[in-house]
């Protein structure tokens, strides 16, 4: 494994943009079964014909092929055994893009072909009974105006529609749609209703929960349909699964927090707004009938296939290929390697920013002190950006005076840097963490003749920052130092928690332990579900009715050793032939009880282990450390080594995203 490891190191993958909210669908990779493979599933005669005759009916056999004559051959094998055998065949296709060579520096595939994107459907007009009213009075929108307000009306129960700069922007935005007639008569979005609309949508959604067993599946039908025909593409010879081939429809932004923007129209993207990425030697998609692409680009250094630029933010936004395929696994498995590489010179970096500390330059000790919380607390650095147009987020590089405070002695511990602000996503951070003497003093120092809105690290910026971190270590980013901190803790915390002699329920509840250490490291939080409280109730009357289930065995259990007891006593006076007889009954009856109490008290454990769990996993999101931060090698070869289902760590799709991963460690692996 070490040799494979050496043999097929990946090359340095250069970042084009995050990787974030990728959606997670399964992937079909193409590659065709081995002959081999199909021979069960041909007639025998074949096995003696000549090789030319063979390929020459090859595609006439496999095109009529028919399940009757699977029937026909395998009447013996159970459909059970046929499931297992197709399983097993499609596991076999599985391309293992990690074993072949990699291409050379920045070039990311040679061959690449697609369908283009799904557009969002046109829009469909409200019925006539449906009606918006305007001070009182029914009042009919133009269509463009029309499908605004139903954006709107979508949201009416929503808590953003009560926010004043989100009902400021959406109105200011609805206005550019609406013609010169009606933007004279509303002049106010307080008079307007939207109560009808709303009642319709409302009514439509109930309907489609209503839908019939046979609508259903002609919805399905048509989904699958389109990822059929959309959802794939050829890349180097190989089926590769897309992620998100469906473009968003229109709408209105929200944004994370309290966002400037919020309300604001997100305008429908049309074939003009996309350029599309394909190779040179392939069939370049077709626009939709009487549109045209804004561009057709073959650029093999890059790995998305459709971009356009969205009018909110002005950012560019891709169509990529699904977490499994093998430029998503490369850049996966490129990203552990680096952390990997820093656990080599993490002790030189630390000792370093260390000396740091007593520099005589300001900006010298400011990036030091930057840099031991990126490490000591994963902080992530801060991008630079505009003023008002983002949500008051900031990172380590632009935390500002307003978001520390300092305690030389706090709740028994000494030099207590009290942090509160809100980071990526507008999730509030809130820690409070002793320091080293050093920092405490240069924090001090850095705070000295400042406002609470002045900037804490004034000579530092996440350029700077990035520039020493390169000069450190290549490849060397904040983000490596979080990835490397969170594996490394996971690592260590599987060690210290796991205990061999464990049943699989309270080893996976040391797993998820250790990937919560690693998930409030990362500050990964989330709000309780809105059904967590009705969930853990019917889990605590699940356990209570085990509980009582338990009771019942155990008294059942002592009924029968005290019948054992009194019959072992009747022995003297009974004959030698019934004794033979009625013992051996009585100790299977006995037996039988003791083998009940023990699958009732197992049962009860995995129910309490779960419920522990749940109510510990309450406010903490531990997915995303686990597809983001944490090296899938480390869960594999901790599942290798203590026996347990890969299948209970991660789901089908995840599976798919490591397959890499889980090919590649054994349970001796280490970070």
């Amino acid at each position: 494994m070490n040799l494979i490891f050496l043999l097929f190191s990946p090359p340095r993958i250069k970042e084009e943009m995050d990787d974030d909210g990728y959606y997670r669908e399964d992937y079909k990779p193409l590659k065709r079964p081995r002959e081999d493979d199909d021979v069960d599933y041909k007639p025998k005669k074949i096995k003696t014909e000549d090789i030319k005759k063979s390929k020459k009916r090859k595609q006439e056999e496999e095109e009529d092929f028919r399940p009757k004559k699977i029937k026909s051959k395998d009447k013996k094998l159970p459909e059970g055994d046929l499931k297992k055998k197709k399983t097993k065949k499609e596991e076999e296709q599985k391309w293992k893009w990690w074993e072949e060579e990699r291409y050379p520096e920045g070039i990311k595939w040679k061959f690449l072909e697609h369908k283009g994107p799904v557009f969002a459907p046109p829009y469909e007009p409200l019925p006539e009974n449906v009606k918006f009213y305007y001070e009182g009075k029914v009042m009919k929108l133009s269509p463009k105006a029309e499908e605004v307000a139903t954006f709107f009306a979508k949201m009416l129960d929503h808590e953003y529609t009560t926010k004043d700069i989100f009902r400021k922007n959406f109105f200011k935005d609805w206005r550019k749609e609406m013609t010169p007639e009606e933007k004279s008569t509303i002049t106010s979005l307080s008079k307007c209703d939207f109560t009808h609309m709303s009642q319709y949508f409302k009514a439509q959604s109930e309907a489609r929960k209503q839908m019939t067993k046979e609508e259903k599946q002609k919805i399905k039908e048509e989904n699958e349909r389109l990822l059929k025909e959309y959802g794939y593409c050829v890349m180097d010879n190989h089926k590769e699964r897309i992620a998100n081939f469906k473009i968003e429809p229109p709408g209105l932004f929200r944004g994370r927090g309290n966002h400037p923007k919020m309300g604001m129209l997100k305008r429908r993207i049309m074939p003009e707004d996309i350029i599309i990425n394909c190779s040179k030697d392939s069939k370049v998609p077709p626009p939709p009938p009487g549109h045209k692409w804004k561009e057709v680009r073959h650029d093999n250094k890059v790995t998305w296939l459709v971009s356009w630029t969205e009018n909110i933010q002005g950012s560019i936004k891709y169509i990529m290929l699904n977490p499994s395929s093998r430029i998503k696994g490369e850049k996966d498995w490129q990203k552990y390697e680096t952390a990997r590489r820093l656990k080599k010179c993490v002790d030189r970096i630390r000792n370093q920013y260390r000396e740091d500390w007593k520099s005589k330059e300001m900006r010298v000790r400011q990036r030091a002190v930057a840099l031991y919380f990126i490490d000591k607390l994963a902080l992530r650095a801060g991008n630079e950006k505009e003023e008002g147009e983002t949500a008051d987020t900031v990172g380590c590089c632009s935390l500002r005076v307003e978001h520390i405070n300092l305690h030389p002695e706090l709740d028994g511990q000494e030099y207590v840097v009290e942090f509160d602000f809100l980071g990526k996503d507008s999730i509030r951070y809130y820690n409070k963490v002793p320091v080293e003497k050093r920092v405490f003093k240069n924090l001090q120092l850095f705070m000295e003749n400042k406002q609470p809105e002045d900037d804490l690290f004034d000579r530092l910026n996440t350029s700077i920052l990035n520039k020493h971190l390169q000069d450190l270590m290549e490849g060397l980013t904040a983000k490596v130092f979080r990835t490397y901190n969170a594996s490394i803790t996971l690592q260590q915390q599987l060690k210290e928690l796991t205990t061999p002699d464990d049943n699989i329920p309270a080893k996976i509840l040391s797993y998820n332990r250790a990937n919560r250490a690693v998930a409030i490291l990362c500050n990964h939080q989330r709000a309780p579900p809105k059904t967590f409280e009705k969930s853990m109730m019917n889990l605590q009357s699940k356990i209570d009715a085990k509980k009582d289930q338990l009771a019942d065995a155990k008294r059942e259990l002592k009924s029968a050793k005290a019948d054992a007891k009194i019959r072992r006593d009747e022995k003297s006076k009974k004959s030698v032939i019934q004794t033979a007889i009625r013992i051996p009954l009585t100790w299977k009856s006995v037996e039988s009880k003791k083998k009940a109490v023990q699958r009732i008290e197992e049962q009860l454990m995995k129910l309490e282990v779960q419920a522990t769990d749940r109510e510990e996993n309450k406010q903490i999101a531990l997915g995303t450390s686990k597809l983001n931060y944490l090296d899938p090698r480390i869960s594999v070869a901790w599942c290798k080594k203590f026996g347990i289902p890969i299948e209970k760590i991660y789901n089908k799709t995840q599976r798919e995203k490591f397959a890499w991963a889980i090919d590649m460690a054994d349970e001796d692996f280490e970070f």
